[in-house]
């Protein structure tokens, strides 16, 4: 029999789990330029097959307050205000409203795997959008330099996390949901 206490420790339990993954595996990145490739990005997606809209978004919103009160949880094992104040600061700002607009699409579309895709290119638009506004602001660059260093170089990548996630997506959620432990329904 479930009780009230584990179906409303369950969600909670969950999205600190997301937290932690996308904790773990966010440090480790490739350089290329001023923004690094990073899995994490691909958690960040799958975080809303596994959680949903609201969820993903607090999970991520978790991991960035572990980095910015100092946890080096960010690319390169970094962390602190300063990452997140900085020119890249953006981008990991923007991962909340990409977690949950791609959480809200697999809500949304759980059958329709193209408004999902079409939902998680939006989300990484918004990412896209606010992490190179701040760069500009943050480090003098004009939108054309920005765009050419943090966004082009990028798009390919994360059109394949997308494609993975949504590959991976649905197996984790069933498997979740049949072993009990799910807080999204298929």
């Amino acid at each position: 029999m479930e009780t009230k206490t584990k179906r409303s420790s369950y969600p909670l339990v969950m999205t600190a789990v997301m937290a932690a993954v996308i904790s773990a595996v966010a440090p480790f990145a490739l350089p290329i330029g001023p923004i690094p490739i990073t899995l994490g990005t691909l958690v960040m997606y799958l975080a809303g097959y596994v959680l949903g809209g609201k969820r993903a978004g607090a999970a991520v919103l978790v991991y960035v307050l572990l980095g910015a009160i100092g946890v080096p949880v960010f690319n390169g094992f970094t962390g602190g205000l300063g990452v997140v104040a900085g020119p890249t600061g953006g981008y990991i700002v923007g991962f909340i409203p990409m977690a949950f607009l791609s959480g809200l699409a697999v809500e949304r579309f759980p059958k329709n795997r193209v408004l999902q895709f079409v939902g998680m290119a939006f989300a990484t638009a918004i990412l896209y959008a606010l992490g190179t506004a701040w760069f500009c602001v943050q480090a003098g660059k004009s939108l054309a330099a920005a765009l050419s260093v943090c966004v082009f170089p990028f798009i390919p990548g994360d059109l394949v996390k997308m494609a993975v996630a949504m590959i991976l997506g649905p197996v984790i959620r069933e498997r979740l949901i049949r072993a009990g432990i799910s807080t999204v329904e298929s």
